[in-house]
Parts: C-alpha cells; structure tokens; sequence
C-alpha cells in the first residue's frame, strides 16, 4: 500500500497555473476550533486580527464558529470586517489625516457594527473628538509594554486614559496592550518575557479599571488566555505558517495555505530556479526563511528576485522542467496580501474554486 500523500501536495497541480497560494479550508476550521479551544469555548474573550487572511469567507467561517469581535490594521480591513457581519471592530492602528473621515463614513454605512480605534497621543484624541461629538467613538488606549513600535509608555497611560475618559465625543473603552517582540522558542522563555513585560501593565490596569483589555498577539495567545478578564487577539494562528510553526509548536495550529510553484530553469548542476519572486512570497528577513520545502529538506536558497527564487539543493538531476513543488511561506500575513485570490484545496484537489483577498487593497469601498 502506498503511503498517503502529505496534506499539502496536489493530485491534480496541471489545474492550477503558479505561483498560487492554495488554501485548505478544513485546516482553517480545525485552526479555528484550536483557538475557541483555547479560551476554554468563551468566544467573548476572542478578537482576531483581520491582517492574515484578509477573506470574507474565512470571517465567515468564525463568525459561524461564534466568534463576533475583531481587530482590523486598515480601513478596508475594518470594512470587510463588518460587511462580513461582524458585531465589533477595533481599528487597531492610530487614525489620522484622512482616515479619521473614512473611519466615520465606515461608521455610517455600518451602523449595525460597533467600531473603536486605538489612541496613543492627545492631539489624535482631540481630533476624534471633535469628528465624534454627536456619536462618540470608542478608544483603547495604545500601550507601548516594550515593542516600542506603537503606543504609549506605561507610565503616562493613565493619563491619557482619564483624559479620554473626560473628553466629549470619544469613550474611553480600555486598553490596547501588543506584545509583538516576544517570540521566544521555549515556551518557559516567553512566559518569562511576557510577565516582565505585563508586570507594569498590571499594576496600569489594577490603577484604572478599565472596562477592556486587549493582550498579546499570537506567540503569547495562549498565556494571555490564562488572564480570563482579558481579550486575546491572535491572527497568524488562522493559517499558520513556517516561521511561527518552527518556533511554536505548542500552540497547537496547523499549516492551512502553502504555495504551489514551478522549476522554470536549471542554470547550472544543483541548482534550480522556481517561479516564486518577491511578488508571490513575502521577501521578509533573511533568504533562508522567507520558504521551506517540505520535498526538498535540504533545500537552501541562494538568490530571491522580483519574479525567481534560485535554490541550491542535491538531486536536480532528476527534476524536470515543469516539476510542481511546494512552500511554506516564512511569514504568511504579507505572503497572502501578494495574491488576488486563494486557490481552494479539498480531499487533495483543486476545486476550481477560488477566495478573494479582498482587503488586500488599501480601500474596498470607502
């Protein structure tokens, strides 16, 4: 008997032109049980990120899963959020300029959808507050815990907060807290690295009592749930990836998209060119990690282009032109924001089916 073929290869690859991300929607859904699983069923305390997949079909899929509160990085994804049916949508990314009137418009189209937006800086709260004053919005104060990206230093949220708290046209609703710099391998490493990192916000959050806090991303997902008052808001944990997987396979998830690609040449003895440029799998960090190939373990990439990635690995004699593989993509939020669209993959075919990335552009309709 031969034994089954791994999850992600094609028994029918010649339907499909590459590059192309396949998708697995079986593998979305048992990811998404994965994490009700780990809120202990509490579909309250869970507020996906919008950034990984950018799909309605997949927001659909959690909102059947009962899943009704998410996190959104743009307008358009804050958008398809809510034409998706989702009840609360937090812009978890400061606006200004013009966004504050999109984020509005978002609103009145939308009325059926709570929305609130992150804060950092007075002069952002008092903007929103004048655009808000006859229907404020709700704010979470951004909290800066030691990513020093965004957010404001632990020590002068409170402030800010009260500040909200009193400033017509806004309502201050809690706190935003991302912990995006801990991603320690060893699970004992990270709950070390968040405790260090949360002991200020702690004592922030015993000081205010806010209504809201939402925590972590999704290395610590799993250790903020532990936290049972505060919302959790993971988002690569929906499709998974190479990075995160070799790094944090306590969490649980599974691979659910993977990249089909092609050997167009063969330079030169060892060596083969796949059709898998910057333009189809994110060009994040360094070269050797941006793809693994689970059919070519001693695989090392060499040379990443716009439209080619050449790989040095032992055997090329015996691929062919043509030869259909398979990639992990090293980072998969900026790898699935490359393609218009996902190829559907069920019981080891291609269904001729595809889902729109349809936040992947900076604006759906507003």
């Amino acid at each position: 008997m031969n034994p089954p073929s791994p999850w992600y290869r094609l028994e029918n690859p010649e339907t499909v032109p590459s590059p192309a991300l396949l998708i697995f929607p079986d593998r979305v859904a048992a990811n998404i049980r994965r994490m009700v699983q780990i809120v202990n069923g509490d579909t309250s305390r869970l507020r996906p990120h919008v950034k990984t997949h950018k799909m309605a079909e997949i927001m659909r899929m959690q909102i059947d899963a009962g899943i009704t509160k998410y996190k959104a990085a743009t307008i358009a994804e804050a958008e398809l959020a809510a034409e998706s049916g989702s009840a609360d949508v937090l812009l978890a990314y400061q606006p200004v300029g013009p966004n504050i009137e999109r984020l509005a418009k978002l609103r009145e189209k939308f009325p059926q959808t709570s929305f609130a937006a992150i804060v950092d800086a007075e002069s952002v709260l008092w903007a929103l507050s004048r655009r808000f004053q006859a229907d404020p919005l709700r704010v979470f104060i951004d909290v800066d815990c030691g990513m020093h990206r965004t957010g404001i230093p632990v020590g002068e949220a409170a402030g800010l907060y009260w500040k909200a708290a009193s400033t017509p046209g806004v309502i201050a609703e809690g706190l935003h807290v991302y912990d995006g710099h801990i991603h320690d391998a060893d699970l004992a490493d990270r709950e070390r690295a968040m405790r260090h990192a949360f002991a200020p916000v702690h004592d922030l959050v015993a000081e205010i009592r806010p209504k809201t806090v939402i925590g972590g991303g999704s290395p610590t997902f799993a250790l903020h749930a532990g936290l049972e008052t505060w919302e959790c808001s993971p988002g690569t944990t929906l499709l998974w990836d190479a990075g995160y997987g070799g790094r944090h396979p306590d969490l649980g998830f599974e691979p659910a998209v993977c990249l089909l690609t092609r050997v167009i040449s063969k330079p030169s003895v060892g060596r083969l060119c796949l059709d898998l440029g910057h333009k189809a799998v994110a060009a994040e960090g360094p070269l050797a990690r941006r793809a693994s190939f689970p059919d070519l373990k001693d695989a090392e990439p060499v040379m990443h282009s716009e439209e080619h990635l050449v790989l040095e690995c032992p055997g090329t004699e015996t691929i062919e032109l043509g030869t259909p593989l398979y990639a992990l993509p090293g980072h998969v939020c900026p790898t699935v924001a490359l393609h218009m669209e996902t190829v559907l993959v069920r019981d080891g075919k291609a269904t001729g089916e595809t889902w729109a990335v349809r936040a992947r552009n900076r604006r759906i309709t507003i």
